[in-house]
């Protein structure tokens, strides 16, 4: 429980940092401060289901586009928030490209980088694991 929870952190953080990144980076990108939340989750859902199927669907028809995956699902994500939610406003074809390389390498550097961070938050001042004297079982 406690992995898919940090799991579903990571996502929605991830998500959250890649939105706010290109609000900040790309004209023609706006986020609005009311309609955030709403948004981020929509992408994230949007993500986390259309990932696993375009990889499926690329590997089983069309393996040499595979590293493509990864930007054509965040620019479908982009989208779908965008129909989804008034909290997201993408104007012009530039700023549509340029948004979903910028959110595309956002979310994926936060998906390494933000497990490392709440691991490390999750441990005691001294830095010893916050597990340790349990057994895998979880119990002490």
């Amino acid at each position: 429980m406690t992995r898919l929870l940090l799991r579903a952190v990571v996502f929605l953080g991830s998500a959250a940092l890649g939105l706010l990144a290109a609000a900040l980076l790309v004209d023609g990108v706006r986020v609005t401060a009311s309609g955030f939340v709403v948004t981020v989750a929509v992408f994230a859902v949007a993500q986390s289901l259309l990932a696993p199927l375009a990889v499926r669907a690329t590997t089983r028809y069309a393996p040499a586009l595979l590293g493509g995956v990864g930007v054509l699902s965040t620019f479908v994500a982009l989208l779908l928030a965008r129909l989804l939610t008034s909290g997201l406003r993408i104007s012009g074809v530039a700023a549509w490209v340029l948004a979903t390389l910028v959110v595309w390498v956002v979310t994926a550097l936060a998906t390494i980088v933000l497990p490392l961070v709440l691991r490390r938050e999750d441990r005691p001042a001294d830095g010893a694991p916050a597990a340790a004297g349990r057994r895998r079982g979880g119990r002490a």
